[in-house]
């Protein structure tokens, strides 16, 4: 069910819009027109700003970290401009599509920025840590316990799901960002995965480590080893990886939230066929993450945890950003690219 609303009357313009204008002109519309997602999204790269740029002034880092991500703040800063503050035409099916690109394009993007920004920030390493907290809370590492298990079967099973993570986001955040016509389905999703991604970046600053391959590489009697996929895994991570990324487990965040927002919206298609399937495969990639020795089990759960808040948190919010726009006048916050 499609739940765009249409425009208040001029009677209810004349009781809303006056309580609503701080600033005049392309600011003050851009500032009253800011959905919860993107003062989340500014939120985020905000802070991320604050953490690089104190790094570097008490000199750590080259400089290019900080150039990065106050690339990324204009980028989204421009970007809402154009769009929130209707530079360019609310009507205009371009001005739609380029406020999902400055939305997103620069928080997934900046997953390929973090290697450097994590070297910038800090010199810490939590694997020791963490593999104390799994033997405390768990008395189990999957990755030393599975260690019997390696073969080169095994490997490349695991290494195909490992790698299909990819093209899950693919299959879920361009036709729902950008062919949804349904305003809760798009605002919902939207807001879920910039939480998973920013609140998983964050943590990643604040729990950095390797990871069971390099912390635990002695303790490994059989060597992973496989085919095809197992290599494509390898060079994906060693070219593009943010390196001490394993807290908490977005390989496990992102597909499980896509397993639960579809879950949620099973009443209409296509989620009441993809559900089910999401459930095998999410389940074989979180797998995957601990038998190829990337993530501790408490990486998992606190992935686990981090997409369920995600998924029921974001869903509030924008059930409420929807009836707080309508009654305030506001745009609504997506409008589908295609009529």
């Amino acid at each position: 069910m499609t739940m765009y609303s249409s425009p208040p009357n001029s009677r209810d313009r004349q009781m809303v819009t006056p309580s609503v204008v701080l600033v005049p002109g392309w600011a003050g519309r851009t500032v009253r027109n800011l959905a919860a997602q993107d003062w989340f999204a500014l939120g985020y790269q905000c802070l991320l700003l604050v953490a690089v740029a104190y790094a570097h002034f008490n000199g750590r880092g080259n400089g290019s970290s900080l150039h990065q991500v106050m690339g990324n703040v204009a980028v989204t800063m421009f970007g809402l401009a154009l769009t929130r503050g209707h530079i360019l035409s609310a009507e205009s099916g371009f001005a739609r599509f380029l406020y999902r690109f400055v939305l997103m394009g620069p928080i997934l993007g900046s997953y390929f920025q973090l290697r450097g920004i994590s070297a910038t920030v800090t010199d810490r390493l939590m694997d020791g840590q963490l593999i104390a907290l799994d033997l405390r809370l768990f008395g189990y590492e999957p990755a030393i316990a599975w260690d019997s298990l390696v073969t080169p079967a095994t490997t490349e099973w695991f290494s195909f799901f490992y790698f299909l993570y990819f093209g899950l986001l693919l299959v879920h955040v361009l036709p729902i960002l950008f062919g949804s016509r349904s305003l809760l389905r798009t605002s919902h999703f939207a807001l879920g995965i910039l939480m998973v991604v920013a609140i998983g970046h964050i943590l990643y600053l604040m729990v950095p480590g390797y990871g069971p391959y390099r912390h635990l590489a002695g303790q490994f009697v059989n060597e992973l080893n496989g085919g095809r996929f197992w290599h494509a895994v390898q060079a994906t991570v060693s070219n593009a990886g943010a390196e001490k990324d394993i807290f908490p487990s977005l390989h496990t965040a992102i597909p499980t939230f896509f397993t639960l927002y579809a879950y949620m919206h099973r009443s209409e298609r296509p989620y009441k066929y993809t559900w089910p399937v999401m459930v095998v495969v999410t389940s074989q990639i979180i797998v995957a993450t601990m038998f190829l020795r990337w993530h501790y089990l408490i990486d998992i759960f606190a992935g686990l945890a981090l997409a369920v808040f995600a998924v029921f948190v974001s869903h509030r919010v924008v059930v409420r950003e929807i009836v707080r726009r309508r009654e305030s006048g506001l745009e609504p916050a997506f409008r589908p690219i295609a009529r």
